[in-house]
């Protein structure tokens, strides 16, 4: 803008988690959680807080005094098995790295020196943001707001990725034109979360009535397709083709039409680079280009070190630690990294865990039918969202990052509240007598409908 003012804006932000643990302890967590949202994904503002006290800290203070308020205030989370599920998975994930010690793959997990600690500590963010979301989240305006601050959040990482990726030249593809946004980890991690809240929206605005939040809704999922053409991942692609064949068989069955003649017809549609790209798959005699063979060779590797050690593991943040294929230190599969570190035991919580998640979305986009388009819009977006992350999973480890799920978590609170209020009219009527929460956000006329 000109004025000079940009230089304070990162400490503007820092300093506002601060004032936000003040708010959150003294009675208003939502607040809290409110104002964190839209940092999970922008990890490149978070970067500008290195030169201030407790920087990479103050996401999880400030989440820690949203869960201490809400306490503080007797709020209750919604019920679910969810949080049986996560306790009991967080305490074997930190076993499991003490089996990677006693067979000799890695660091005793112990203090923040360790990266193996570091990553199994980071990683217990995402079940905090669940809790946090579940005790504040308390009524239906409250999951409205949720949902407005998550279409802002997408709208500003759309906004900063799309605008460097089209200050270059994309006549060819180029791997080094390549923009990582503001998730700042790599373009691959950027185009998950793109696609993944892209789907959400789509579902939301398939769902919604009003005709001008459809136009926005549909706006918004519109710009993000074409951010995330431009991320310039396969993976991605596959994400989006996979919720919008889900979305079709929920929702829209004229969908699979027009999924098939874009199938068909998709060289003509996507920019050149976008095929090219798509086509380096293979090289010009049929064979693997290198990134997919070492692809290959690497899960062949992890396929030997499961057998080695099939129930337990080699243990929890261990893979890294060894040599593998090009010197890679991931498996490039999530599912497969969680076979390789944690063995069958693990494998069975996760698919526990994402289980439940599924099943939550889905019984909220059920329940919501009948009852509220709101809640049926959650509900379903969610499922498309959580479709489109363990497809992008399937090709690297896009679950423990906060940037990219982060905001996934949130929902989930709000789709496990959902749940309680569609299931038990009393508590939806206690929800919508209660005045002791700060007034949610202004929102997009079509996402105030009345319930049916």
């Amino acid at each position: 803008m000109g004025t000079g003012l940009g230089h304070y804006i990162p400490l503007v932000a820092y300093l506002g988690f601060w004032v936000m643990c003040v708010v959150s302890l003294t009675g208003r967590p939502l607040y809290g959680l409110y104002y964190v949202m839209p940092f999970l994904p922008y990890r490149t503002m978070r970067m500008h807080f290195t030169d201030y006290p407790l920087n990479a800290q103050s996401l999880t203070i400030l989440l820690v005094c949203v869960l201490v308020g809400a306490l503080i205030k007797g709020k209750r989370l919604p019920p679910s098995r969810m949080y049986i599920t996560w306790v009991a998975f967080a305490i074997y994930m930190y076993l499991s790295m003490w089996v990677g010690t006693a067979l000799g793959n890695a660091p005793a997990p112990l203090w923040l020196s360790d990266y193996n600690f570091v990553l199994w500590k980071d990683y217990m963010v995402l079940p905090l943001l669940l809790v946090a979301a579940g005790l504040v989240i308390e009524t239906r305006q409250h999951i409205r707001t949720v949902i407005l601050i998550t279409a802002i959040s997408l709208f500003l990482v759309d906004r900063s990725a799309l605008l460097e990726s089209l200050s270059h030249s994309w006549v060819v593809f180029d791997e080094n034109k390549r923009t990582s946004g503001p998730i700042a980890f790599g373009p691959n991690q950027l185009a998950a979360y793109l696609a993944q809240f892209g789907v959400f929206f789509w579902g939301c605005a398939a769902t919604l009535k009003r005709f001008r939040v459809k136009v926005v809704l549909y706006g918004l999922t519109g710009l993000t397709m074409v951010t995330t053409l431009y991320t310039f991942s396969r993976a991605a692609y596959v994400a989006v083709l996979a919720s919008v064949a889900v979305l079709a068989l929920l929702k829209s069955r004229r969908l699979l039409v027009l999924l098939v003649v874009f199938l068909f017809m998709w060289k003509a549609i996507v920019p050149g680079a976008v095929s090219e790209r798509v086509e380096m798959t293979h090289d010009s005699n049929g064979q693997l280009e290198m990134s997919a063979q070492e692809r290959v060779d690497l899960w062949t590797q992890s396929k030997d070190l499961f057998l080695n050690s099939p129930i337990v593991g080699i243990g929890f943040g261990a893979f890294m630690y060894g040599e593998h294929t090009a010197n890679l230190k991931d498996t490039h599969n999530y599912f497969v990294k969680v076979a390789v570190e944690m063995g069958l035991i693990g494998l069975v919580f996760f698919t526990i865990l994402v289980v439940q998640m599924v099943s939550a979305g889905y019984r909220v986009f059920r329940k919501g039918k009948a009852k509220d388009p709101l809640m049926e819009a959650l509900g379903l977006g969610f499922v498309l969202a959580m479709v489109s992350c363990l497809v992008a999973n399937a090709f690297g480890d896009r679950w423990t990052y906060i940037e990219i799920n982060g905001l996934l978590w949130v929902l989930m609170g709000g789709v496990l509240r959902a749940d309680s209020l569609l299931t038990d009219p009393a508590s939806r009527k206690r929800s919508i007598r209660s005045a002791t929460g700060p007034p949610a956000l202004a929102a997009p006329p079509g996402l105030a409908v009345s319930a049916r």
